[in-house]
């Protein structure tokens, strides 16, 4: 079955043909998405976590999608996945620092890539309240425990913990 990908998003909605639709989907964009995913993460379980994430959601939500592009779609939902990750991750900053240096413009789109990342991560901080996003960026950016934290801003352990417990539940879909 080789088949263009507005037609395997038919496919995939028909029950008789979901799963040979399913398989050409996920063989044709999985190497790719994970190559995509590796270069930012170098953690091939994390990578494998999220790309499982997203191909699941595929497959659960696929009788009422509406997507377009299909490969701009599983792109973009690698993206959002990636930067929750690093996001929700003590080693942000070692994540960062682990992305490869590019020399454009030969690899212009990735140069691109790593910065709109970086940005949706900005974004997503600048959208917390200030006593949050100070919280936030002292455990995930600075890895300062909760103890030295609640020290330094004169406020409990569990406040610390329940204000990183709230901003870590700010989830979003795959899509």
């Amino acid at each position: 079955m080789t088949s263009s990908d507005e037609q395997l998003l038919l496919l995939l909605r028909q029950d008789e043909t979901k799963k040979q639709a399913f398989d050409e989907i996920y063989f044709r964009y999985f190497p790719s998405l994970y190559k995509y995913a590796y270069n930012i993460l170098r953690d091939a379980e994390e990578c494998n976590d999220v790309l499982q994430e997203i191909f699941l959601w595929l497959w659960k939500n696929r009788k009422t999608l509406e997507i377009s592009n299909l490969k701009s779609y599983l792109t973009a939902a690698v993206k959002f996945n990636l930067a929750r990750k690093i996001r929700t991750s003590k080693d942000h900053d070692e994540i960062i620092s682990r992305i490869p240096p590019v020399n454009p413009p030969t690899d212009l789109n990735s140069v691109l890539e790593v910065k709109e990342l970086r940005k949706i991560i900005n974004d997503f901080i600048d959208t917390l309240p200030p006593r949050s996003r100070h919280i936030f960026i002292l455990s995930r950016e600075k890895n300062i425990s909760n103890k030295e934290i609640a020290r330094v801003m004169n406020i409990s352990e569990k406040t610390v913990e329940n204000q990183i417990t709230i901003v870590l539940r700010c989830r979003t879909s795959p899509g």
